[in-house]
């Protein structure tokens, strides 16, 4: 990528963020303070659904980086309002394959030798191609196989240039974000520097290649147990930063409904059981594939069960969800394992309070927020929704859909909301699980999937709740053992006149405190010589200037007392 383009790519991107800037600026701030608000109330709902619009045509144009911003802009609900998540939210990842001499190219130089000499075949026609890389089927030489175990591999290969492309567009999003930051009613309601940071990590975790091969191997380890749930082997060998090969595990994808019933596969039962294993990275791995959309997981049947004894964890399915492309993980973090279970037994238990509570100790409502609003929507969603199913849900009354819905959102972004940096890759796979497993079963209830954790972990709750308890008792008794014996010494002492109080802490704070006071007065007398003296100074011309003069000595004590007093000390 040459000088010349990198700053071009690098034009576009600041160009309309600075026109959408000020169009903002007009609107939202100049309109009201000319008393015309209600004509910036009046297009707000067109302005930012053309912004969308324009958004999205920009990124589709300029690929790369851009469509992973518009996907990732999609899923910040609580940032940003219905009409600009719900626009980009179809932006698809899909775009023109590269040329395959360019990708030979890059893979021979990652690899250290011709395609021919490492592969017996490696088709030219890529299977997919997305905005970071794409992905071609290939099968690995006799010597490779023999060492392996696998014969059948994919070899994602990253598109030429992308690197330049990523780090053009994490500077300009960067510079974006400091004049957001500069915007009151934006850094208000988000950090946008923060937010492009946690972008940044994200996208330079998903095109180093050794990264995605590292969470494949970790992901397999977690379900080493489940006979469920597969995940491709990692041909180490033929894998760099840039080129990443992986055993071929394509099936039936996860969605493909006619496929799955022609293989005598229930959908209902694959929505389960993906909800399940979802439901299993959260609470029980901590560590959670982020994108588990159509394309990323199949259903694998297999051999019948007697042929089959030697799989772990000894499944009596016929088959089994295969998972792949690693590039997007989300990690639970310790301290998130408390607020997440305090929450799903909140939903579980439709109790309004005891979530917001929860949300408070994730991180997502600021202690400050004030609930009231909030509480009674979740309320009124769990009285009129709650326990009801997708097939269910179907049957109530759009409008009353879309006017609950708008009620809800003005309340949600009406509060100091916004999701923590670690939350967000989860919240969006929890809602690509949510859509896929109601598009394999309309019956589908989420509720039905959440309340045996819930009973888990309510059960673990009790568990810690009582050792917690024992261990307080513990303490608690040790500390009367000790105490007669502590309370004899200190009696001893006194009686011995060896009993002393150390107040130099004390006295050292008084002094201070006195010292402020002393500079108080001063700042006082400073004030009132100055503007007496300028009172008087037309009157009087002598005096008043005498007076503005005698108003530098108590400004000085005030303003340097502090120091001298602390080098006195020292």
């Amino acid at each position: 990528m040459s000088d010349r383009a990198r700053r071009a790519r690098s034009r576009r991107i600041l160009s309309f963020a600075a026109r959408r800037l000020i169009q903002l600026w007009w609107f939202e701030l100049a309109l009201p303070k000319l008393g015309l608000a209600r004509v910036a109330e009046n297009t707000r709902e067109r302005r930012i659904r053309k912004l969308a619009e324009d958004f999205r045509v920009l990124a589709v144009e300029l690929g790369g980086l851009m469509i992973k911003v518009g996907q990732f802009l999609s899923s910040r609900l609580d940032v940003l309002p219905p009409e600009i998540t719900s626009e980009l939210e179809g932006l698809q990842d899909e775009v023109p394959p590269v040329p395959f001499p360019a990708i030979r190219e890059l893979a021979e130089a990652e690899l250290g030798a011709r395609l021919e000499r490492i592969f017996d075949r490696f088709d030219e026609v890529p299977v997919a191609a997305a905005s970071l890389g794409q992905v071609h089927r290939a099968r690995l030489s006799d010597g490779d196989a023999a060492e392996t175990g696998l014969h059948d591999v994919v070899v994602k290969v990253q598109r030429p240039g992308i690197d330049q492309i990523v780090a053009v567009d994490l500077a300009a999003l960067r510079r974006v974000a400091g004049w957001l930051r500069r915007v009151r009613i934006v850094s208000d309601r988000v950090d946008a520097p923060a937010l492009v940071e946690e972008f940044a990590q994200t996208s330079l975790e998903e095109i180093d290649y050794l990264h995605e091969a590292a969470s494949a191997e970790r992901f397999a380890e977690s379900f080493a147990d489940d006979a469920r749930v597969y995940a491709p082997a990692v041909v180490w060998e033929r894998t760099t930063r840039r080129v990443l090969t992986l055993e071929d595990v394509t099936a039936i994808k996860i969605n493909d409904t006619d496929a799955l019933r022609a293989a005598g596969i229930p959908p209902a039962d694959v929505a389960r059981v993906f909800a399940e294993i979802m439901f299993d990275q959260v609470f029980t791995h901590g560590f959670v594939h982020a994108d588990p959309h159509p394309g990323n997981i199949f259903v694998t049947p297999l051999p019948r069960a007697s042929d089959r004894d030697d799989v772990p964890g000894g499944s009596a399915l016929p088959w089994r969800l295969t998972f792949v492309d690693f590039g997007m993980m989300a990690e639970v973090p310790t301290e998130l394992r408390s607020g997440l279970r305090a929450l799903v037994i909140a939903v579980a238990a439709r109790d309004g309070r005891a979530m917001i509570e929860a949300a408070r100790e994730i991180g997502v409502l600021m202690p400050s927020a004030e609930t009231g609003e909030l509480e009674r929507a979740l309320s009124q969603l769990f009285a009129r929704f709650g326990g009801m199913g997708f097939a269910q849900l179907k049957h109530v009354d759009p409008r009353e859909f879309r006017e609950f819905g708008e009620e809800f959102g003005d309340v949600m972004r009406s509060l100091p909301f916004q999701l923590p940096e670690h939350l967000l890759l989860l919240i969006r796979s929890m809602a690509l699980t949510s859509g896929m497993c109601s598009g394999l079963d309309p019956e589908f209830n989420v509720w039905d999937a959440v309340e045996p954790y819930a009973a888990r972990l309510l059960d673990e709750e009790r568990g810690d709740l009582a050792r917690d308890l024992a261990a307080e008792a513990m303490k608690s008794a040790g500390l009367l053992w000790r105490l007669p014996q502590r309370v004899d010494a200190l009696i001893t002492k006194a009686d011995e006149g060896r009993l002393s109080f150390d107040t130099s802490r004390l006295e050292r704070r008084l002094d201070r405190v006195e010292g402020v006071a002393r500079r108080v007065v001063s700042a006082v007398l400073f004030a009132a010589l100055l503007i007496g003296g300028a009172v008087l100074v037309a009157p009087n011309p002598v005096l008043g200037t005498t007076l503005m003069i005698a108003s530098a000595l108590p400004l000085l004590h005030a303003l340097f007392a502090g120091v001298l007093g602390r080098r006195g000390r020292r």
